[in-house]
């Protein structure tokens, strides 16, 4: 009898094991605790003899319970359904070794600009010629309007992807581009993009852009849809309504890092390869597609781009770098805004809003609370930032600061993968932001949401107030068991306030000073497996701009930030940018005579 209870015991951990693995959190443990327990399970059960008896069983309790039956025909249910479910989990660990995506083709935009974009185009067939094509949208007719691109050449050095840049744009301008045959007959698109308004105007703006972070296929498991990605199907019905267009359309997405899960449920090698198939299988996905060739994704890397809690060292050639790296490069990161010196980090502008995207791995070291040294932007990057501030804190409204991982030290769960690692680095940055006005920084990592706030100690100069929103996954896990954050720390800092105090002689106003937390959570909210977050950045009125938030779990609009985002007004610099000025008139003309005005400014 005891035999028969164990087999029982086995074959409901058994089925537990299955359902957290494929539905509640992939964890490598899991995935190797699963074929053990089932191996168990087999064994107990062949070694056991039922003993009869006359007590009758319920078989729905007995199938759902696993229970101890003398019925031959539960028992081979029993069987069954665990047989079952084993193979419904080597389809789900198997799928990304065995769907290889080789033949999958795709062309997408990267980054934009007032006067150029990155096109990354897939062409599995190297002995087929593809020619890219451009024009105006306004060019529909007639069909020789279209305007040779850049030539394409595929390898398999580089996975048959190559990016190319279409320059000498106009800003702020509706076009399209195709891809043709030999004969110059559309094969695929066309697909339509716009140009970002000139920067060097100090106008203002007024755009929306989305941000997240993490994702892997078919999470949680559905059999049989290995290429879905329901985060991104979501997204697209958001971004793209059949019924009535958004008010103010999204221009662009940030994607903030953990693209593919190298190592969850199990490690895929550490090959050029091996890495490159997690990049096609994401691309293969029709989930995605909806998405990536209507919108310019940006990418940031986070972990798993590598290996779980990576830290690069600075060092290019320690494994799994220069495999991981090679098919980073080739899918995602090529197609960016421009770094110097081949760096993954970079910063764009979209008109007068400035983003900075951090790379987060590539140079940190090992994490530690005391070790002044820690670093995780290394020098360069961290210089480079500094510059970065210093340049845009007169020239851009709103200051973007773009982290695959939380800046936050309020998360408790392996706090040291994340800003909270690196505290002397993070304390020189954040004294930084505190002396620019409207900072705001982005990350993901988490797998839940969070709106913080970082309040400045009074002796920062300028002493602005920063801002982090956190928001992931966009088609990952949740965390459903307990709660990660913290709602404020334990550091406090000083700040002056002003209180309406009435006295015999009147109201009067009294100057008090009060601590406040020096990182606060104002939302936190963390159960969901899709989410994003939508930012809305309006500065045409330079005295008053603000950024409004809104966040979507699960496909519904879930928490707005009703009261807008003010930032403190900043006079931009004057600009020269006549281009921007030239009439579409004239415009019109010089086209018509091959002349392009936009590159003489």
């Amino acid at each position: 009898m005891e035999l028969e209870l164990l087999t029982g015991i086995l074959s409901t951990l058994h089925r537990a094991i299955f359902y957290l693995l494929v539905r509640v959190i992939p964890s490598p443990i899991l995935a190797l605790a699963m074929p053990t327990v089932f191996f168990a399970y087999m064994t107990t059960l062949y070694l056991s003899t039922p003993k009869t008896t006359d007590e009758k069983q319920d078989p729905i309790r007995t199938i759902l319970f696993s229970l101890p039956t003398t019925s031959a025909r539960l028992r081979k249910l029993n069987l069954g359904i665990n047989l079952i479910l084993l193979l419904m989990t080597l389809e789900f660990i198997a799928t990304p070794f065995i769907d290889t995506a080789e033949s999958v083709s795709f062309s997408r935009i990267g980054a934009v600009s007032s006067d150029s974009v990155k096109i990354s185009i897939r062409a599995p067939q190297p002995n087929v010629t593809t020619h890219l094509l451009y024009r105006e949208v306004k060019d529909v007719e007639p069909e020789n309007a279209w305007r040779n691109g850049p030539a394409l050449a595929f390898s398999n050095a580089t996975d048959f992807v190559h990016t190319v840049r279409l320059a000498g744009l106009w800003p702020n301008t509706s076009y399209e581009y195709a891809l043709a045959d030999a004969n110059r007959s559309l094969t695929s698109g066309p697909f339509a993009f716009r140009t970002f308004p000139d920067s060097r105007l100090s106008t203002g703006s007024h755009f929306r852009f989305v941000a997240s972070s993490c994702m892997t296929p078919n999470f949680p498991y559905v059999p049989f849809h290995g290429r879905t990605i329901k985060g991104f199907d979501l997204l697209a019905r958001y971004l793209f309504p059949e019924t009535a267009p958004l008010d103010l359309p999204v221009q662009f997405m940030l994607f903030l890092g953990d693209f593919i899960y190298s190592d969850v449920p199990v490690y895929i090698g550490d090959t050029k390869e091996a890495y490159r198939r997690l990049y096609r299988r994401n691309y293969q996905s029709k989930s995605f597609r909806k998405v990536y060739e209507r919108l310019p994704i940006i990418h940031a890397a986070d972990d798993h781009e590598f290996t779980n809690n990576y830290a690069g060292l600075g060092n290019d050639s320690m494994p799994p770098f220069p495999s991981a790296s090679d098919a980073w490069k080739i899918y995602n990161a090529d197609a960016n805004p421009d770094s110097l010196a081949d760096h993954y980090y970079f910063n764009f502008r979209y008109g007068d809003a400035a983003f900075f995207v951090l790379d987060t791995r590539r140079y940190r070291t090992p994490a530690t609370d005391d070790e002044p040294t820690a670093t995780m932007l290394g020098e360069t990057q961290l210089a480079a930032l500094h510059s970065w501030l210093a340049h845009v804190n007169s020239t851009a409204s709103f200051k973007f600061i773009i982290s695959s991982v939380p800046f936050v030290g309020l998360w408790t769960h392996d706090p040291h993968d994340s800003w909270a690692g690196f505290p002397a680095e993070k304390a020189q940055l954040l004294e930084a932001f505190h002396s620019v006005p409207n900072v705001v920084i982005i990350s993901g990592d988490r797998h839940e949401f969070a709106s913080i706030e970082f309040n400045a100690p009074p002796d920062v100069p300028g002493g602005h107030t920063v801002r982090e929103f956190s928001t992931s996954p966009l088609s990952m896990f949740d965390i459903p068991f307990y709660r990660t954050l913290r709602p404020a720390s334990d550091e406090t800092v000083p700040q002056n306030r002003s209180e309406l105090v009435v006295t015999e002689e009147g109201p009067i106003y009294v100057n008090t000073t009060i601590q406040v937390p020096k990182e606060r959570s104002i939302k936190y909210l963390a159960r969901g497996n899709y989410k994003w977050s939508a930012f809305e950045v309006d500065t045409r009125d330079l005295s008053r701009p603000t950024l409004r938030i809104e966040l979507s779990i699960d496909g519904k609009i879930r928490y707005q930030v009703r009261e807008e985002y003010r930032g403190a007004p900043v006079k931009l610099q004057s600009s020269n940018a006549l281009g921007v000025f030239v009439t579409t008139g004239i415009k019109d003309v010089f086209n018509r005579i091959g002349i392009n005005p936009s590159r003489w400014f």
